[in-house]
């Protein structure tokens, strides 16, 4: 096998894709600082226990892991920087109240999350600690639409659901945990033949809500909207009611009137993203890629595992991939000028000059003698004793 190959679905980062990559990931971290998110940067490596939280199986799925040499402890790397961030709020902040946090590094996957994703993902997002209010989740949908606003994406379309309705019907039929997976799958794929064939053992009012959930995507709200007609076909449980009040309560925002080029939709049976949600989620896919390109929704008690039970609520983005569709990622590199080109000679007024031109913004590159008699654009010359920049040829 060639040296130089690398594994599937793992690939470099050139330096045009990563100057446009970095150029992004300023914009977008200085957008969230300007909310009060505080940047941090956790480790690649933790012990298995703090990646896997509240039992998520996608997880502990998508996580490689070895042996520690040292402690002979699993450690894994991180697939989703999510868990690290309730790690840091629950035990390494202790804040009593609102906590928000961002953060943009790689993460590793063992397994693609679709057949044209990398398996090491750029993660960029942010979190928000200790808020149960929808004011929280207003505050993260808009972040993640500004996100987009900042890349000059400009039509996208925000589905929302919320895990609320299946833990409800999870938590009303014991026979519904030992079919979760494959019911899961069915509604992913709206697959009526396949949740009847798989709702053999449950109540008949869980089947008749599972056969509902397919069919309830569309438009928000009005009278033949998706929230109207859940209420009408959902069973009236009390958990299944607070979750469709609280979506009519998102889709009646001003939010989406600040935002009128997003197209607001509700999909209940879209459930795709980490398992760890629990609450009201939402994707957003812009045009010429196949995925939603932001995933968030709310994550409630994940920091328990490390102590201390907290409101939480998120969203992340993929940064290649918001840097591929990006309008405003520009040129490589950011001046307008050309690079100047300089001759590499040891001459201290030279690299006086070089200095004073790369302080006020220019690029300059230094280069061989033959290189640089044969550059045409802007190069540093020596004209009477002193060195200026000549137009390019």
């Amino acid at each position: 096998m060639p040296a130089w190959l690398l594994p599937d679905h793992v690939s470099d980062i050139l330096p045009a894709e990563a100057q446009r990559i970095e150029r992004l990931r300023r914009r977008l971290l200085d957008l969230y600082a300007s909310y009060g998110y505080a940047q941090f940067q956790p480790p690649m490596l933790e012990y298995v226990e703090a990646l896997a939280v509240q039992g998520s199986k996608d997880l502990d799925q998508r996580s490689f892991k070895m042996v520690d040499p040292l402690s002979g402890r699993m450690l894994g790397f991180r697939a989703d920087i999510t868990p690290q961030a309730a790690r840091v709020d629950a035990h390494l902040l202790g804040q009593s109240g609102v906590c928000r946090l961002c953060y943009c590094a790689s993460v590793v996957h063992a397994q693609p999350a679709g057949l044209l994703s990398n398996r090491e993902p750029i993660q960029l997002g942010c979190e928000l600690f200790g808020f149960d209010g929808l004011q929280a989740d207003l505050e993260i949908q808009e972040l993640a639409l500004a996100s987009l606003d900042a890349a000059g994406i400009a039509q996208v379309h925000l589905n929302l659901t919320d895990r609320a309705i299946l833990l409800a019907l999870r938590a009303s039929d014991p026979a519904f945990a030992a079919a979760e997976q494959p019911l899961l799958q069915a509604l992913a794929a709206k697959d009526r033949a396949a949740l009847e064939a798989l709702s053999g053992g449950l109540k008949t009012q869980t089947t008749q809500a599972l056969m509902a959930l397919v069919g309830l995507y569309g438009p928000a709200l009005g009278p033949n909207g998706v929230l109207a007609r859940a209420r009408q076909e959902l069973p009236k449980l009390e958990q299944i009611t607070q979750s469709l009040d609280r979506l009519t309560a998102v889709a009646e925002s001003a939010l989406f009137v600040r935002h009128p080029q997003c197209q607001l939709t509700i999909d209940l049976a879209d459930l795709q993203g980490w398992d760890y949600h629990n609450g009201i989620m939402f994707s957003i896919y812009c045009p010429g890629h196949p995925d939603a390109v932001v995933r968030g929704g709310r994550y409630d008690g994940m920091g328990e595992a490390f102590g201390r039970s907290r409101p939480a609520t998120g969203f992340s983005v993929e940064l290649r991939v918001l840097a591929e569709l990006s309008e405003l990622a520009g040129p490589a590199v950011e001046s307008a000028d050309a690079p100047v080109a300089a001759p590499w000679q040891d001459d201290a007024d030279l690299r006086e000059a070089i200095a004073h031109l790369r302080d006020n913004g220019r690029v300059v590159v230094c280069m061989p003698a033959h290189d640089f008699q044969a550059h045409t654009g802007p190069k540093l010359v020596l004209v009477n004793g002193l060195w200026q920049v000549a137009p390019a040829l």
